[in-house]
């Protein structure tokens, strides 16, 4: 391994992280759980809520994605949420233990407009109540990141999904370097990161590791990586995927924790189909977060008190909020753009056929 200058977790290869991977689970486990306690406390783990401010009627062709507009699922379309709304589920969500509100919008990317700056007044809001604030909004310009920075914003939320070869099996209609060109914006504003992706999706394990190695590339790292399970939903072109094995979750966990140590890495998306052993394994393996709550934006979640239960049988407590960073101080906001900026983000344009299949 040879050691970045700026950026000591990229010193991994591909072929390392591999046979990394590949240990046997008990050596990986140990390897996992001793970085854990170097960087952590083993016996914290931070509880967030997740609350889709504005659901449904995305433009998008995520292939996993309920929530796009092209495709036949259950999901209603919402519109954005009032003040009032967020306040009493970001109260709800604080008096069940949860340090971090994550509001999540069904936008391609974020509009300079009247909707935008409904969400600013969000983010000020749970601030104000002394949470950490999370928003995922889609893609961001570098005067939005700012806008929501002076709000009050504590992190920003922009999965990579899987590696950049796989990407592109699964989303036709936005191009990685998007994903890490908003991740720059954030970052250079001053709000940290949460990035991390899902498996289950089709990929292969070489794919999970090729996304985890450009994470741990970025300088700095994700404060926070979720690594989620694919919640396979009727209607959506990934919806005859099998689910996740435990052992490869906790594979993936562990690898995430050793190959940066620094971050949180959240538990995310697939954890209701989990054992509260399997859940378990997860924690030791290094997972420091969990989103609480009835559901992950429109997919089914555990229910609080059965988080709650579980914590106390395994002897774990909720991190407190800005455990791992200053409380953000609410700033002038700048404004939107003096001059209509024209936002280039990509439309890569190639056809992924099982999602066109799924088009209504």
């Amino acid at each position: 391994m040879t050691a970045h200058p700026h950026n000591p977790t990229s010193r991994w290869t591909l072929e390392e992280l591999q046979q990394l991977h590949d240990l046997p689970l008990m050596e990986l486990l140990f390897r996992a759980a001793t970085v854990h306690r170097q960087y952590h406390d083993p016996n914290e783990v931070q509880v967030s809520s997740l609350l889709s401010i504005k659901t449904g009627g995305c433009p998008e062709d995520c292939g996993y994605c309920p929530q796009a507009a092209r495709y036949h699922t259950d999901i209603e379309e919402n519109a954005l949420m009032t003040v009032e709304q967020v306040r009493t589920a970001a109260e709800r969500a604080k008096g069940l233990g949860s340090s971090r509100l994550c509001m999540g919008a069904a936008w391609r990317n974020v509009r300079d407009d009247d909707e935008f700056d409904q969400v600013l007044d969000l983010v000020r809001t749970v601030n104000g109540l002394d949470m950490e604030v999370c928003a995922t909004l889609g893609m961001l310009t570098p005067n939005q990141a700012e806008r929501l920075a002076a709000a009050g914003l504590y992190a920003y939320n922009h999965n990579l999904d899987s590696s950049e070869e796989y990407y592109k099996e699964v989303i036709s209609t936005r191009g990685y370097e998007d994903r890490l060109e908003t991740i720059g914006n954030a970052r250079r504003a001053g709000l940290t990161v949460c990035s991390g992706g899902i498996i289950g999706m089709g990929e292969t394990v070489v794919d999970r590791l090729k996304m985890l190695l450009t994470l741990a590339s970025l300088d700095p790292v994700p404060e926070s990586v979720p690594i989620n399970a694919l919640v396979a939903v009727e209607g959506t072109p990934l919806e005859e995927q099998k689910p996740v094995d435990i052992f490869e979750m906790v594979r993936m966990i562990a690898v995430t924790r050793i190959l940066i140590p620094s971050t949180t890495v959240r538990l995310s998306a697939g954890r209701k189909d989990m054992s509260p052993e399997g859940q378990a394994l997860c924690f030791f393996a290094g997972a420091g977060s969990i989103f609480a709550g009835d559901k992950l934006l429109t997919t089914p979640n555990p229910e609080a008190f059965a988080d709650m239960e579980l914590f106390s049988a395994l002897g774990l407590k909720p991190t407190q909020a800005y455990a791992k960073g200053e409380r953000p101080t609410p700033g002038n906001d700048p404004g939107r753009p003096t001059e209509k900026q024209r936002i280039k983000w990509s439309r890569p344009g190639h056809r992924i056929e099982r999602n066109e299949a799924k088009r209504k």
